[in-house]
């Protein structure tokens, strides 16, 4: 296509646009502001490349969400709501390039950070990040929790409101709850029934009460496989739960166990997402005397569950789960190579792993809590690719915006961080889409 000639007219409005063969290449953006709301004129061009392909019948954008310097502009293609953020450099009558029109493989736009514009304009915001990582307390788990002595001040002092302004301060749209370590674990069967059964209620009613702003992954009793499976039951099909959450290990033992099977496979035959949150197994609690097992123990943790998961066969048997590994996979990444070695060193275990280890872990979902920093980000994403990543940000011990800005400063494409930002979580949780 000649440069300078619209891609694009009206009178093509019902034109195939055949965007695997031909992509937007390069956007003029102008933005303007009337009335405290910005607006944006946009001229695409032609260029080589693929995106994904809808029939042309209209596309429509604004802009708005400053947060920093991130700006989000939605596009609609026939109906198809798409969003990219962070753009790899300012525009406002200049040129962005081809990677600012993909998100989740959709075709978007980013605009440009939101120097310049006012604040009337700036305060006009549409979350739309989804967080997979946020715990709340319910008044049962806060009752069982304080009566054995093992709650913590950030547990304790969450409130509704206090997740809803650290969302919004930061994007967030919607948030999945649960609870956080120690979970149920430490309460005999009966009370753990009922501690489980108080918590999805009341994570399900906080969903409906706020507008959907939440969603809940259910508290399972695991300490009895009758007792979980009644719960998933109840949870999945009444309660309409997006999911379960499990600890990485209870006591010594750890999710590839036999002793999981029936909660496994009933949760491989829903299809179910299984967000994992780590915990101090009964081997290694309290080793260091100046700070908690969270620092250490916790990241390792995550990596034993995801060895035995893997090595244990269970991978390969519920291959239907869709299983979320919480901060970046813990210390997964950096032991990848030993990974790798164990069937080929113990040749027993090569017949679970018949696609290999690497097949394995790139098939997970992981998230982003407390793994923001360049190091661990560097090393997870030369391993998994971006499509895994789930942004999660482990509130209220941490928060939305730090993750955000940990995100931002590494230098993410901006289809990479629509992915990890929204796209990932939204096609793997369509009703977020």
């Amino acid at each position: 296509m000649r440069e300078g000639r619209p891609a694009f007219r009206e009178s093509e409005k019902r034109r195939e646009l055949e965007l695997n063969r031909t992509a937007v290449g390069r956007t003029r953006v102008r933005c303007t502001v009337r009335n405290g709301k910005a607006r944006v004129g946009l001229t695409a061009h032609a260029a080589s490349g693929g995106i994904c392909r809808h029939p042309l019948d209209r596309l429509r954008l604004r802009v708005h969400i400053p947060f920093g310097n991130t700006h989000v502009a939605q596009g609609e293609l026939m109906g198809h709501h798409c969003s990219s953020h962070r753009p790899d450099r300012e525009v406002c009558g200049t040129t962005i390039s081809r990677r600012s029109l993909i998100a989740s493989g959709l075709a978007g736009l980013a605009a440009a950070s939101t120097d310049g514009l006012p604040a009337r304009a700036q305060a006009q915001t549409a979350p739309f990040r989804i967080d997979v990582h946020h715990h709340l307390s319910p008044p049962a788990f806060i009752e069982a929790i304080t009566k054995a002595n093992l709650g913590n001040k950030p547990m304790l002092d969450w409130t509704p409101q206090r997740s809803i302004e650290d969302m919004d301060k930061a994007g967030v749209a919607v948030s999945m709850t649960s609870i956080t370590t120690p979970a149920l674990s430490f309460l005999e069967p009966d009370k753990a029934r009922a501690v489980a059964r108080e918590c999805n209620e009341y994570a399900t009613k906080l969903s409906g009460d706020t507008k959907g702003r939440f969603g809940t992954f259910l508290a399972l009793p695991m300490s009895s496989p009758d007792a979980a499976l009644a719960e998933i039951a109840y949870g999945l099909d009444t309660l309409k739960a997006d999911g379960v959450a499990l600890l990485t290990s209870y006591g010594d033992v750890w999710l590839g166990n036999p002793k999981f099977a029936p909660v496994f496979e009933e949760l491989n035959r829903r299809k179910a997402i299984v967000y994992t949150h780590p915990t101090s197994a009964n081997c290694c609690r309290n080793l260091q005397p100046d700070f908690a097992d969270n620092v250490i123990e916790w990241g390792t943790d995550t990596t034993r569950t995801i060895a035995d998961i893997v090595f244990s066969g269970a991978a390969q048997k519920y291959r239907d789960i869709k299983f979320i590994f919480s901060h970046a996979g813990g210390t997964m990444p950096y032991l990848a190579e030993r990974f790798t070695l164990v069937p080929k060193i113990q040749k027993a275990l090569a017949a679970r792993v018949p696609d290999g280890v690497e097949a394995e872990l790139k098939r997970f979902y992981y998230d982003t809590a407390q793994a923001t920093h360049a190091a661990p980000l560097a090393a997870f994403l030369k391993l998994i690719p971006v499509s895994q990543l789930l942004f999660g940000t482990d509130f209220p011990y941490r928060t939305a915006l730090e993750h955000v800005q940990g995100l931002a400063a590494y230098g993410l494409s901006t289809a990479d961080l629509a992915a990890i930002e929204r796209g990932n979580a939204a096609r793997l949780m369509p009703k977020y889409a």
